[in-house]
């Protein structure tokens, strides 16, 4: 009865574990957002983002491509991603409440207003 007993506790320890891990790194997902304010007009891009701690690494996609984030860190729900391109650098800004990223983004000649929202994770 006692090893019973001590696996229960263990699997509601790393349950509960699991949950509070995944609350401390609210940024790790896929990310569905939209820019707006750039010559382009409205721009659907894609954030995937691994947050480690402070740390956020992970790619971006958008209809004009494709690339690395250059560095992303993630303090008192405040976002701030640098992506360096050879067409421009920029910058976005945001801060996360109840799930929804809201912020800013900058290049070097524009600027703008973007919001993203985390993708459903689909179930398998």
């Amino acid at each position: 009865m006692c090893n019973i007993m001590s696996i229960g506790a263990c699997v509601l320890f790393l349950g509960t574990w699991a949950l509070a891990k995944d609350h401390r790194q609210p940024l790790s997902g896929t990310w569905q957002c939209q820019a707006h304010g750039g010559s382009q007009g409205d721009m659907d891009f894609t954030l995937y983002l691994q947050q480690s701690k402070e740390t956020v690494d992970g790619n971006i996609s958008s209809p004009l491509g494709g690339t690395e984030l250059s560095s992303g860190t993630f303090h008192h729900n405040q976002l701030e991603i640098h992506i360096d391109t050879p067409q421009g650098n920029y910058i976005l800004l945001a801060k996360l409440h109840k799930g929804t990223l809201d912020g800013t983004w900058s290049s070097d000649s524009e600027k703008g207003t973007w919001t993203g929202k985390r993708k459903a994770e689909q179930s398998k």
